[in-house]
């Protein structure tokens, strides 16, 4: 139980540092991980810790590029919920016990591999 709470407390302290790097950012940046930010962790299952790491490798672009001048959308594309879902996936997700529900109901239901239809 100790152990769980301090993952806690240092997941909290690395979230809140990792947000005060993203207020440096350019603002066309900032806005961008804004919205990259509510929709991924829209999807976050379990404590989140593999959110937080997805969170991280996005900032060091995000500081990169910028870094380097380019414009924000050159990083991500034009379709950001593309990017998003590439982010996310071989990340964990609270539709995947959807998914995994329904697969394993028709594995079930008509075996596995059948060709019944």
């Amino acid at each position: 139980m100790l152990e769980q709470i301090k993952k806690i407390i240092g997941d909290k302290k690395e979230y809140k540092a990792q947000m005060t790097r993203i207020e440096v950012l350019p603002e066309d940046y900032r806005f961008v991980f804004e919205k990259i930010h509510g929709y991924i962790w829209s999807f976050a299952v379990g404590d989140g810790s593999d959110m937080l790491k997805i969170q991280s490798e996005l900032i060091e672009l995000f500081e990169a590029s910028a870094a380097d001048g380019k414009h924000v959308l050159d990083i991500t594309g034009e379709d950001v919920a593309g990017f998003c879902d590439e982010l996310l996936r071989d990340t964990r997700k609270w539709t995947d016990n959807f998914r995994n529900r329904l697969n394993r109901d028709l594995r079930n239901k008509f075996g596995e591999g059948s060709d019944s239809k």
